[in-house]
């Protein structure tokens, strides 16, 4: 029988594919009936994973320091196309690969991108832009153009491969987009590429296999 979320506290929810990160945050505030609950470091809705939750006042406050620690991944990059969005969600631009790339090929870009990196977020994102969030700006048809930082991948395992499907598990610091580091390979590749399907698996000490899952409550 799945556990309900406590009163208070700072606790790792599993988000469900489908719901946003300010879903899960409404669901907690009906189970609880705390309504200062807030959340570290959001997930998209088509991204499944630990969601980390903050309930009550003190809880919320703390979820800064949340937003700052190592992430955990499991993702899969499609090639053979760029999408609007970088995921699965946007409109798709088919690439003709003439030539796909071998196993080793995508393990050697791989390794190129662990360290401090130059990473440009997708225009489709929550980042401010003259005060208004990108996403908005660039669902209104305006030109939105987000300037590149640094970033840091701690590490990237290579779990598959067979085209067009690449399957990683990636480590990273604060403020990396996965959905820019699969439009990233697909572009060094030469093949396009976009975000397929992710789940988080870890935020700092918080894991997925500790995470609770309120939603089979409802």
């Amino acid at each position: 029988m799945p556990k309900a979320p406590p009163s208070k506290g700072i606790i790792a929810v599993y988000k469900p594919v489908g719901m946003t990160s300010h879903d899960v945050v409404n669901v907690i505030r009906r189970m609880t009936g705390e309504r200062r609950v807030g959340h570290a470091g959001t997930l998209d809705p088509l991204a499944s994973g630990v969601l980390v939750v903050g309930i009550g006042r003190e809880a919320t406050r703390k979820l800064g320091e949340v937003v700052k620690k190592e992430k955990e991944y499991l993702a899969t990059v499609r090639l053979g196309a760029f999408s609007t969005t970088d995921d699965e969600e946007g409109e798709k631009t088919e690439i003709a690969v003439s030539q796909k790339p071998s196993r080793r090929d995508v393990k050697k870009l791989l390794a190129g991108f662990v360290g401090i990196i130059s990473q440009v977020p997708p225009r489709f994102s929550a980042l401010k832009l003259g005060g208004k969030a990108a996403y908005k700006l660039a669902r209104a048809g305006k030109e939105v153009s987000l300037a590149a930082r640094k970033v840091e991948i701690k590490e990237i395992e290579f779990v598959s491969y067979r085209f067009p499907l690449i399957k990683l598990r990636v480590v990273t610091g604060p403020g990396v987009y996965i959905r820019s580091l699969a439009r990233d390979i697909g572009e060094k590749l030469e093949t396009g590429g976009y975000l397929a399907a992710l789940e988080r698996t870890r935020v700092g000490d918080f894991k997925k296999r500790d995470a609770l899952k309120p939603f089979n409550l409802l």
